[in-house]
């Protein structure tokens, strides 16, 4: 496990962003851990949480040059990565959608920086069926961007629906961005050895995902 991941699950766990139990999911499924990113609610979490995109951003070696936060979590998080890459000495630009097009003013449903003809590195939380995802990736086409990857905090490792490919690894099937997280499941289950206040989980984590883990 990379130390970026484990300040990561360090901080998801201090703020209660991350939790064990039994948790009913959109999917039905009953899972042994939640993951809520609004509950990285505060300027410190933020700024830790930004350093830690930037960390697994950078050991990712993927080539950008505009960062887009989708509305609405995405867009703090893309901020806080861009504060974090500023201080390394990288001033990026950034850009984020509105929900709804504004009608006065300047108009339109993008704020921020254009993305016409560049490459454009959407940045989220989770990504759950991929939905707000494919918007992203729409309205940066649209834009005249050029999706060029995924950054998203965790990555369940979990299979859709159907077939056997995680929402990740359809986005990438779909579309030929890569997708990089911060941590995933993987680096759960070694995080959880290395916390012995976490060993009565690791049971239940295995199981799930012998049962719902992506190929």
């Amino acid at each position: 496990m990379r130390d970026h991941q484990r300040r990561f699950l360090d901080l998801a766990l201090a703020r209660d962003v991350l939790r064990f139990g039994e948790f009913t999911l959109k999917s039905g499924r009953i899972s042994p851990y939640f993951f809520n990113a609004g509950r990285f609610d505060s300027g410190l979490a933020q700024a830790v949480l930004g350093r830690c995109y930037a960390d697994a951003l950078l050991a990712s070696g993927l080539g950008f040059d505009v960062l887009f936060g989708p509305a609405y979590k995405g867009i703090p998080l893309a901020t806080a990565l861009g504060v974090a890459l500023a201080a390394d000495g990288r001033d990026v630009p950034l850009a984020f959608n509105r929900k709804e097009a504004k009608v006065h003013g300047e108009g339109g449903m993008l704020i921020g920086a254009p993305l016409e003809g560049r490459r454009v590195l959407i940045v989220d939380d989770v990504i759950t069926a991929g939905t707000a995802i494919r918007e992203a990736i729409a309205t940066i086409a649209a834009a005249g961007g050029t999706p060029c990857g995924v950054l998203i905090a965790l990555d369940r490792q979990e299979r859709g629906q159907a077939g056997t490919r995680s929402a990740a690894q359809e986005v990438t099937a779909e579309f030929g961005v890569p997708v990089v997280a911060v941590a995933g499941l993987d680096a759960l289950l070694a995080y959880a050895d290395e916390r012995p206040e976490l060993a009565e989980h690791r049971d239940r984590l295995l199981a799930y995902r012998a049962e719902y883990g992506s190929a």
